[in-house]
């Protein structure tokens, strides 16, 4: 393992997706884009994907497209995936919802650990923090910030040049980081992906990490006020971590919510086009082609994409959350990446 002082290692990109090599499309696809613009460039990828197997790739599907036998089975299978799937939404919305049911005494105790983290918030500001949570992330960051001015302007008269150099580096990168982070949090409305979004660019892990191994590396260059310094930067650094994790549960359990909603909504038009393909569609429906393939085609392809659709809008906001969960398993300063300043 390479030895982390090196200043190629002290300094991060400040983006998650930067981190972790996604391109501009994999980062819209997993994080940026609305969900259900996702869902429906999927379903046009399944839509296409079909018409091309159907025509291209295994000719004599055409044959079996326009068998009654074939329609009836595909769509009756169809009916009771979508069936099924929607009980099991079902299932998660009720266990989402569970985790805000309980006894006085638990809610009561919700409610203190909520105005205990809000006490020790104001003391950290030095004003009240923000009720929105992009603006308490924000207050936060600046506080990082300022500590980080701080510590810069206690260490100027340091003696040790190695030390001020590696401080300078890990702050210029934290400066840099927070003020991304904060661009991203202006107009950010909780209830979309930007506050998370925001949150999770900002690797205060790391920070952490390297304010510890600052201060024990350069253990006999600092002195009572600049090891103060650095605690005072390390306290704010660690709040991040626990407000981070609190919006992000909150996300999760708002995402789940609207996952169980849409489809809902969408599990009613699969049915009903799933039925109808059952009830009226044979070998003489739909003569004629279109662009040279079969009108048939064209409109199983569009029925079997239209019932799809529940588990399409599953499929990606499951992909979201899991990709985000998988980056934020840790909480301080756990590095779960083999390559030193990604999180």
């Amino acid at each position: 393992m390479s030895k982390s002082g090196d200043s190629d290692e002290i300094r991060t990109p400040n983006t998650l997706s930067d981190r972790i090599g996604l391109n501009a499309a994999a980062e819209w696809f997993l994080f940026d884009g609305n969900r259900l613009a996702a869902t429906a460039l999927v379903a046009a990828g399944v839509f296409a994907a079909f018409v091309a197997v159907s025509t291209v790739v295994v000719p004599s599907l055409q044959v079996a497209i326009r068998s009654a036998d074939t329609v009836e089975t595909m769509f009756s299978t169809m009916i009771g995936t979508v069936v099924t799937g929607t009980t099991l939404v079902v299932t998660i919305s009720q266990l989402v919802i569970s985790q805000e049911n309980g006894p006085l005494g638990d809610q009561r105790q919700r409610m203190s650990d909520a105005m205990d983290f809000r006490t020790y918030a104001t003391e950290l500001f030095e004003s009240p923090p923000e009720a929105d949570p992009g603006a308490f992330l924000g207050q936060l960051l600046e506080v990082n910030e300022r500590r980080a001015d701080a510590l810069e302007a206690q260490l100027a008269d340091n003696d040790d040049e190695e030390l001020r150099q590696q401080v300078g580096e890990l702050l210029d990168s934290l400066r840099n980081n927070a003020n991304a982070a904060i661009d991203k949090l202006e107009d950010a409305q909780f209830g979309t992906f930007a506050v998370l979004n925001a949150a999770l660019d900002y690797n205060y892990s790391w920070k952490i990490y390297q304010v510890e191994r600052l201060t024990d590396e350069f253990e006999d260059s600092l002195d009572e006020d600049d090891r103060e310094a650095f605690r005072e930067l390390e306290t704010a650094l660690t709040m991040f971590g626990p407000a981070r994790e609190h919006i992000k549960t909150l996300y999760f359990q708002w995402e789940l919510i609207d996952l169980s909603r849409y489809i809902l909504y969408a599990a009613v038009p699969a049915l009903v086009v799933a039925g109808t393909m059952l009830a009226f569609v044979g070998a003489p429906t739909f003569p004629g082609t279109t662009l040279g393939i079969p009108n048939v085609t064209w409109v199983v392809a569009a029925a079997f994409t239209v019932t799809l659709t529940p588990f399409l809008i599953f499929l990606t906001y499951i992909l979201r959350i899991v990709v985000v969960a998988k980056h934020t398993l840790a909480i301080g300063p756990f590095v779960l990446r083999q390559t030193y300043g990604e999180e």
